[in-house]
């Protein structure tokens, strides 16, 4: 899993593709975590919808979802407060 942790919070890259037909979280072999979001790349809609499905993915609040890097890239690094790198790891395998 492409994560860094430490007790109180997790780094988290991930691979977001908009304007996709669903909003879907997929877990690739080679540990590279994809985000697929329905919302478009324009004034921030994507990064926006990104940290909402995941706060409710993960079950955290959308407060405790930063966007770290990747602001205008498809690559991302965010920060989740509260939550270990294997607590990430088990909530995104559970639907």
């Amino acid at each position: 899993m492409n994560a860094k942790s430490d007790t109180r919070y997790t780094l988290l890259k991930v691979r977001v593709q908009p304007k996709a037909s669903r909003n879907a979280i997929k877990l690739e072999e080679s540990g590279v975590i994809r985000v697929a979001l329905t919302a478009a790349p324009v004034d921030g809609e994507a990064n926006m919808a990104l940290r909402e499905f995941l706060a409710k993915a993960l079950r955290i609040p959308r407060g405790a979802v930063d966007l770290v890097s990747g602001e205008k890239s498809r690559e991302k690094v965010l920060r989740l407060e509260g939550l270990t790198g294997s607590e990430v790891l088990e909530r995104l395998k559970k639907p």
